[in-house]
């Protein structure tokens, strides 16, 4: 049964919801019944009933369920991507910085995310299809944001950067394939350890750097 704060919090979240335009209010409904239920388990009746709808509302705003999905994904990496645009206009010209900030944001996400795991990385599994729109849509994200990582490290002086960018993304790949067994938190600090290790070791190999001789 729910406690009278979780009611409390239902209601204010039901009545805030209400507020949004009908669109948002049918992908709320969707990324909490995708949460519970799985995308499989959340039909489309289901979704926007939740939405305080019906199929044919939805059905104007989204021609099938699939593109539905496509939309919930694009929402989250898109957060994901202001996310990259903060941490650069935090760290104009400091790569090592953005790096461990980027690293101690994962590491606390991780740690939040210890309970259920991920709602993209969950989305992936399962979305096996490999035309599936939503799945497209992750699997561009993966590589461009992989892409990023090496080239930051390549910024950031690392010797081997396409070897320290495989490092975190194995280690963020772990983090969430062993959610119930050594836990996500556990993988956050490793990689905010790993990330500082290669900086400082950036730093060094920097100092130590023999100066250019005059010609």
């Amino acid at each position: 049964m729910k406690s009278d704060l979780q009611r409390k919090r239902s209601k204010t979240n039901d009545n805030a919801r209400a507020r949004l335009p009908m669109r948002d209010r049918i992908l709320c409904a969707a990324a909490e019944l995708f949460h519970k239920q799985g995308i499989r388990g959340a039909g489309v009746e289901a979704i926007a009933e939740a939405a305080g709808t019906n199929k044919m509302t939805l059905y104007r705003y989204f021609d099938s369920k699939e593109e539905l999905v496509a939309e919930w994904v694009r929402g989250m990496v898109s957060q994901k991507e202001e996310e990259w645009r903060d941490l650069r206009a935090k760290h104009p010209d400091d790569p090592q910085a953005l790096l461990q900030d980027w690293s101690r944001r994962t590491a606390a996400k991780l740690k939040a995310l210890e309970d259920r795991g991920s709602a993209l990385v969950n989305a992936f599994a399962e979305l096996t299809d490999p035309d599936h729109p939503a799945r497209r849509v992750i699997q561009e994200h993966k590589v461009r944001e992989h892409k990023r990582v090496v080239r930051l490290c390549k910024e950031a002086g690392f010797e081997n950067p396409n070897l320290a960018a495989n490092l975190f993304s194995m280690l963020l790949e772990g983090a969430h394939s062993c959610v119930s067994c050594v836990g996500m938190g556990r993988f956050g600090e490793d990689l905010v350890q790993l990330v500082d290790l290669m900086v400082e070791n950036a730093r060094q190999q920097r100092r130590s750097a023999p100066y250019p001789t005059a010609l």
